[in-house]
Formats: structure tokens, C-alpha cells, sequence
């Protein structure tokens, strides 16, 4: 399953980068129109399917509720990002809040939830979800700048970004064919540990980028938390899947793909806001002289936006621009890379104080949480 999920990650970044160079920007969605047609046709021959027979109905109410508590928790962040703390911006957070709240209890008074919420007082269950989503958010920080990095910062066209993106993709590869013959002679915690802290090097060697950075060494910062993440992928995937009871598999599974799903999303949320308001507030202090007042407004919304108006400044002014809006977007990223090391140097802390007694061959575990039917709906 990673390896499918790596070579999907190196590979999509080099038919994306082809579309742009050849095509319009909205060619990168039709390409995936293809793909779910031939996964139309031949899916429902290939793949094997479980049907439950005591299949509860689909709880309808507590999906719209998930719904609702990420995407008002997540506009209030964007709101902060973007305007700076506000009531409105409060209000939506807090309403997120509530909303999950009113899931959660939900999901505890219902006999076959959406989310079987118990699977977490299985402390390998909870701890590995903890561990593999939090890794996700620190790691979608990095992958929100880096093509951006490369193609607005040192200039790259979108096809040769996306072969730069190759070298992590192999990466992360190589580490997941790795993990499994290390993982029978070092247990899964400190394997994980160990992984975690590499990439916190990885992340340090980001806080160093700026715009006169060689290819060489955007490549090897990259190779290194792709090497640190991917024993984290592999092994807490495994131990989620064999901590719960057999008959939670279905359901565990579930909530280890909406754990990898939040946490990304809240990743791109979170760091996108930071960059986003490093960036603004670093331009709106240091704009150069002669950039019209409309001009600048749009420059010191993205560094693309600044890109652009570049393009239609005079010389001198226009590189001007150009060089502030790539140092102001630096800022941004070297302080989100230093979250992210910093980040995940607890992370292997948390991995090794919880995870440290589970066997290298988790499914030993199997406590069964006070339940008296599995939760068949959501698996």
C-alpha cells in the first residue's frame, strides 16, 4: 500500500509538470478523468469485495456533522491568516469546536457509529493515529512550499520542478522497502524515533534555503525527511490495522484514512497560514519604492501575485519586487521548516514513550473496548 502511494506521489508531479509546460492549468483535472473511467470499468471485476451481511445503514447526520466542525474550524484559521485575529474568525473556530464536540458525543451514544470512537482506549490504537497523523500535518508543510519554492524562488518551469520532486519521491520509496527488514531487528518505536528525527534534520536543512540555493542541496534536504518519514508510514499503518480486534479491522482502517486526510488538511491550513502571514506582513514592511499602491496590495497578497506584477513594472522596480516577494516567501517557509523540526524532534519523543512496548509484530495487543457489537457500519 505505501509503495503504491509513493510511486502515485513521484509520478503525479511529473504528468502535472508536462500538462502545465504544454497545456492550461485546468488540463492537470481532466487527466484524472482516464484514470477513474479505466477504474470504473475494471474495478468492479477485479477488486474483492467483503459485504457485511449485519450491515448498519450510513449515518448521514454524523458525516455532515465531521463535516461541518473541519470545514468551520479550518475557514477560521484561513480567516486568521488572512485578516489577522478577529470575532468573526473566533466565532468560526469556536463553532468548529462545538460541532465536534456534538460528533463526538454522538459517535459514543450510537450502537454502530460512523466512527467507532472506542478503538481509541486501545493505547497502541491511539498513540499510532496520534503519531501518523501529526506526521502528515508537519510533512504537508514542507510539500506546500517546495514546488512553489522551486518554481517561483529559483525560477524553475512547472515540468522541471516536477523532476525535482523525484529525488524525495525515490526517497520515500526507498525507505519503505527499508522499513520492514529493519522493523525485524529494531522495534517499531525506536525505528519510528530514529525515522522522526532524521527528518528533523531534513526540516533544519530547509531553514537554511534561500534564493541562491543549488539544486544539490534542495535535493538532499528533501531525500532526508523523505528517508525519516517513511518508517512512520509503513510501521503505524501496520500497527493501527493489528492493535484493534479482527473484526474492527474494517473500522480501524477507516479512521487511520481520516486520521492521514486531517491531518493533511489541517497541514496545508495551518502552515499555508503561517507562510501566508509571514509573507504579508514581511511585503507590507518592505515593499520597494515606485510600486504603484494597487500593484502592491496584489504583490503582498502571494509571491505569485507579485511574480505577476513584476512582469508589468520597469526594470529596476520590477526586480526590486521580485527579490523582496522571494525573501519575504523564504521567511515564511524556513519558519514553517523550523516548526516542522521542532515538531517532529516531540514527535519521536511521543513515538518512543508510548509505542516502546509494543511487539515488533503488533496484533498481540487486541484489548476489546466495553462494547457489545462491532462497529460494522463504518467498517
Amino acid at each position: 500500500w505505501i509503495m503504491s502511494f509513493s510511486l502515485g506521489g513521484a509520478i503525479g508531479p511529473l504528468i502535472g509538470g508536462v500538462l502545465l509546460e504544454f497545456f492550461w492549468w485546468g488540463s492537470v483535472f481532466l487527466i484524472a478523468v482516464p484514470v477513474m473511467l479505466l477504474l470504473l470499468l475494471v474495478g468492479p471485476r477485479l477488486l474483492p469485495e467483503y459485504r457485511d451481511p449485519d450491515a448498519g445503514r450510513q449515518d448521514l447526520t454524523s458525516a455532515a456533522l465531521s463535516l461541518a466542525a473541519v470545514l468551520t474550524t479550518i475557514y477560521g484559521i484561513k480567516r486568521i491568516a488572512e485578516s489577522g485575529v478577529s470575532l468573526t474568525a473566533v466565532l468560526f473556530i469556536a463553532a468548529g469546536v462545538g460541532l465536534a464536540v456534538v460528533f463526538v458525543r454522538r459517535q459514543l451514544t450510537l450502537t454502530e457509529p460512523l466512527i467507532d470512537l472506542r478503538l481509541f482506549r486501545l493505547p497502541s490504537f491511539s498513540a499510532s493515529i496520534a503519531t501518523y497523523g501529526l506526521t502528515i500535518l508537519i510533512m504537508f508543510g514542507a510539500f506546500l512550499f517546495l514546488p512553489q519554492y522551486l518554481q517561483l524562488v529559483l525560477g524553475l518551469s512547472p515540468f522541471d520542478a516536477g523532476l525535482w520532486t523525484l529525488p524525495w519521491a525515490v526517497a520515500f520509496i526507498a525507505g519503505s522497502i527499508l522499513t520492514p527488514p529493519l522493523a525485524r531487528r529494531v522495534a517499531p518505536a525506536y525505528l519510528m524515533a530514529a525515522g522522526l528525527t532524521l527528518s528533523a534534520v531534513g526540516y533544519w536543512m530547509l531553514t537554511r534555503f534561500d534564493a541562491s540555493t543549488s539544486f544539490t542541496d534542495f535535493a538532499l534536504a528533501t531525500v532526508v525527511f523523505s528517508i525519516g518519514v517513511a518508517p512512520v508510514f509503513t510501521l503505524t499503518t501496520d500497527l493501527i490495522i493489528g492493535s484493534a480486534p479482527p473484526e474492527r479491522a474494517g473500522a480501524a482502517s477507516a479512521i487511520s484514512e481520516t486520521g492521514a486526510e486531517f491531518g493533511g488538511a489541517l497541514g496545508i491550513a495551518i502552515f499555508g497560514s503561517i507562510g501566508v502571514a509571514v509573507y504579508r506582513m514581511t511585503m507590507m514592511d518592505g515593499l520597494p519604492p515606485g510600486v504603484p499602491a494597487g500593484a502592491g496590495a496584489a504583490a503582498a497578497a502571494t509571491l505569485g501575485g507579485a511574480v505577476e506584477v513584476a512582469g508589468q513594472l520597469s526594470g529596476e522596480v520590477s526586480e526590486a519586487l521580485v527579490n523582496s516577494a522571494r525573501e519575504a516567501f523564504v521567511r515564511g517557509l524556513r519558519i514553517c521548516a523550523w516548526i516542522s523540526a521542532t515538531g517532529s524532534v516531540l514527535l519521536a519523543i511521543f513515538a518512543l514513550a508510548t509505542l516502546r512496548r509494543v511487539r515488533d509484530k503488533p496484533g498481540g495487543e487486541h484489548e476489546k473496548p466495553t462494547r457489545a457489537e462491532p462497529a460494522t457500519a463504518a467498517a
